[in-house]
């Protein structure tokens, strides 16, 4: 008979085994227990290894991307990351050049120029291989469109006339009928960060205290009064919209995308508004970067050949709302993926978009810099504190975050060269 300790060592032994024999992949995207099921059982079907799909929450990705990074060997083969996730790890060197594998790929495979170029991350080397792009969007159920401003255009809403919209559904409807996702798991923050800051400021951590700021929080507290007050507990859109809690929605594609496709009849989807500043919007570019110290850059490779392969990139579209990198034929859609991919299209291709980057150089901070939009949100607009005092108390939090992740600005900020981006 064997000994416990022998059976324990057998038992590690084949642990160890499994593992080796898979592809590690550590990623802050596709997390949600829906589209984490699609990549494992969709898109990573038919690659060359056995993958293990690891979703990590992006506060505590660049802590444990570090660690591995510090390992004589890692154990990650690839990590899928947002472009300014990425960066910190590239900044530590902690990302292998590949630009062969670009090459490689690009003898069958037609990336985006522009892709291509976030993806040298400042630098003449290819440091990720772009994988997936998307953005943030409106959606609105049918119904609502009886109550837009007179001569609103869909397509090209500014934030005053959503707020009379909204204003307009609550007095018809009895029920205020536009939603946020502010819940815990929600993307408000990039509400802010991409779009309502930039569209009333023309930036964003610069911009963050001054009296365009102020108007923009007042023009929010009033639209406040015509949106659900449960969008506090709402994670993703898609329910309160199924359900009809909400008619008018933002949030980002894939999001949305679960009510476009079970109800496709009933919603269209558009733009985000404008606002005194202009029609910002937020390209979100997924990256497949792999590690210095990967186990084993052969399979690394393999598995990024697997998922840019056009029949790969189509189906990440058709089933978790994220658009191809290269250029895929998507065949016919479901016509609820149509109807988020018009809302895609006009938002990259709308003559006054200005494009607002995702922030960059935060590094571990990340999280703490979201947070400040959030409790900003919650003082002035959940407490109904004064806008002013406020303002100039985050203001002093966030130069901090700023200032200890040393985070020069980033666009739609000036830039500031290799300074922190200072908040006037």
């Amino acid at each position: 008979m064997r000994t416990p300790s022998l059976m324990a060592a057998v038992l590690l032994f084949c642990f160890t085994a499994v593992a080796a024999a898979q592809t590690t992949v550590v990623s802050t995207q596709l997390r949600p227990i829906e589209e984490a099921e699609k990549m494992r059982n969709v898109l990573l079907k038919g690659a060359a290894d056995p993958v293990n799909f690891i979703p990590e929450d992006s506060n505590t990705y660049q802590t444990r991307m570090q660690a591995e990074l510090a390992a004589a060997k890692g154990r990650v083969h690839v990590t899928i990351a947002l472009e300014g996730e990425l960066a910190p790890l590239d900044a530590m060197g902690g990302l292998t050049d590949v630009s062969d594998v670009i090459r490689q790929l690009s003898a069958s495979r037609d990336f985006s120029a522009g892709s291509l170029e976030l993806a040298k991350m400042g630098g003449k080397a290819f440091r990720f291989v772009p994988f997936l792009t998307n953005t943030y969007i409106m959606a609105a159920n049918k119904k609502a469109l009886n109550y837009l401003p007179r001569g609103a255009d869909l397509d090209r809403l500014t934030w005053e006339q959503v707020i009379e919209w909204s204003k307009n559904l609550k007095q018809a409807t009895g029920a205020a009928k536009f939603g946020l996702p502010a819940g815990p798991k929600g993307l408000l923050h990039r509400f802010f960060q991409g779009y309502v800051y930039p569209d009333y400021t023309g930036g964003l951590v610069r911009t963050f205290k001054t009296g365009d700021a102020e108007k923009m929080w007042a023009d929010l507290r009033e639209l406040w009064q015509y949106t659900n007050p449960r969008s506090t507990a709402y994670n993703f859109m898609e329910e309160p919209l199924k359900t009809g809690e909400v008619w008018v929605a933002f949030d980002h594609t894939a999001r949305l995308l679960p009510a476009l496709t079970e109800k496709p009849g009933d919603f269209v989807a558009f733009p985000a508004p404008a606002g005194p500043k202009g029609r910002y919007y937020m390209p979100v570019l997924v990256g497949l970067a792999i590690p210095k110290n990967t186990p084993d850059r052969s399979a690394a490779v393999r598995l990024i050949d697997h998922l840019t392969k056009p029949k790969i990139q189509a189906l990440a579209l058709q089933e978790v709302g994220f658009f191809p990198a290269v250029k895929a034929d998507v065949g016919k859609l479901p016509q609820g993926t149509r109807i988020a991919a018009e809302g895609v299209l006009k938002t990259f291709g709308a003559k006054d978009g200005k494009a607002a980057k995702l922030p960059v150089g935060l590094g571990a901070r990340n999280g703490e810099f979201n947070k400040v939009f959030i409790d900003t949100f919650q003082r002035i607009i959940i407490r109904n504190e004064n806008i002013r005092t406020v303002l100039n108390e985050q203001a002093r939090v966030l130069s901090e975050v700023i200032k200890a992740a040393n985070a020069p600005c980033w666009a739609p900020d000036e830039s500031s060269g290799t300074q922190p981006c200072p908040v006037l």
